[in-house]
């Protein structure tokens, strides 16, 4: 009996076969980054972001502001998230 191994051989696809992978979750995140509320959010991040990062000493955080932003662009994003899923 022999004791060679049979090893499958596997061919890579052509790279123009290949189609580009698109995260629509990035792509809502893009979109809902657009709303004027949002962009209010994001912006007093970025302002208390500034004010923090400005001092050597500080106790302060943004981590409320942080938290509005995230939860806006969420909300926005889930209500068509799951409708472009496969």
């Amino acid at each position: 009996m022999s004791m060679d191994k049979v090893i499958p051989v596997v061919k890579a696809e052509d790279a123009e076969e290949e189609e580009e992978l698109v995260d629509p979750q990035q792509q809502l995140r893009d979109a809902c980054n657009e709303h004027k509320n949002i962009q209010s959010l994001r912006e007093k991040y970025e302002t208390c972001n500034d004010r923090v990062n400005s001092r050597s000493r500080t106790t302060e955080t943004c981590v409320e502001e942080l938290f509005d932003y995230l939860h806006a662009v969420d909300h926005c994003v889930t209500k068509d998230l799951f409708s472009k899923l496969k």
